[in-house]
């Protein structure tokens, strides 16, 4: 909604929460998407709503872990700061064409594609009947990022990730991140990743779906 609008509208505070979802009409309780985007101490009460990160100096999870962090708090806020890890250990090269000044700058991973991946974990997570968090967790020859809650709806095991197949277990989060711009439009965050990916040298990206989780597989770029 622009600006005008808003200036335009006078309905209060509490009417514009309530129809944004945020709380609800009787009683002004925040409801689970307000306590996602908005809330204070989110983990209070929704306990899995939080991001483990891992970075292990090697390719296996008994092998040494040289950062972790656990980022709590909304949704928005979560984002913000997985991404700044994620940029902290994204290994910049920077390469000179031979007889010329220009010089070309890579990361390890397309910084991009990392978070299409993130928010498509964080939209398509289940939030109830658990309290897993969304886990990343960076080994030397891939990056993992997993989500409680399996394929769902018309989105099944055998044609998850395919073009035009699309289904949301939290549609109002979808609605609500897409608004805030953390998504550019429904659906297409795992192409977006794919064709990233592809352009940057990477192997197909990898996903394993189970009845309780999906799993992405992000590796680097062959001899890199």
């Amino acid at each position: 909604m622009d600006a005008k609008t808003l200036y335009a509208n006078d309905r209060s505070l509490d009417q514009r929460l309530t129809a944004a979802k945020m709380i609800e009409t009787e009683g002004g309780a925040a409801t689970v998407l307000g306590l996602l985007m908005l809330g204070n101490n989110t983990r209070d009460f929704i306990p899995g709503a939080y991001v483990q990160f891992l970075r292990i100096a090697g390719e296996e999870m008994s092998d040494e872990i040289i950062d972790d962090m656990a980022v709590y708090g909304t949704v928005p806020y979560i984002i913000e700061k997985l991404d700044l890890k994620l940029q902290s250990h994204n290994r910049r090269r920077v390469e000179i064409a031979t007889g010329t000044p220009r010089e070309r700058r890579t990361q390890t991973y397309p910084m991009e594609a990392l978070q299409e991946l993130v928010h498509n974990a964080l939209i398509h997570r289940s939030y109830e009947g658990t309290h897993a968090p969304v886990r990343v967790t960076w080994f030397d020859d891939r990056i993992e990022i997993q989500n409680s809650g399996g394929a769902f709806g018309d989105v099944k095991q055998d044609n998850f990730g395919q073009p035009g197949v699309v289904d949301y277990r939290n549609p109002n989060l979808a609605e609500a991140m897409r608004a805030m711009g953390y998504v550019q439009r429904f659906g297409v965050g795992i192409k977006i990743a794919r064709k990233l990916l592809a352009e940057a040298g990477h192997p197909e990206l990898e996903f394993a779906i189970s009845a309780t989780h999906v799993l992405a597989t992000v590796r680097p770029v062959p001899g890199s």
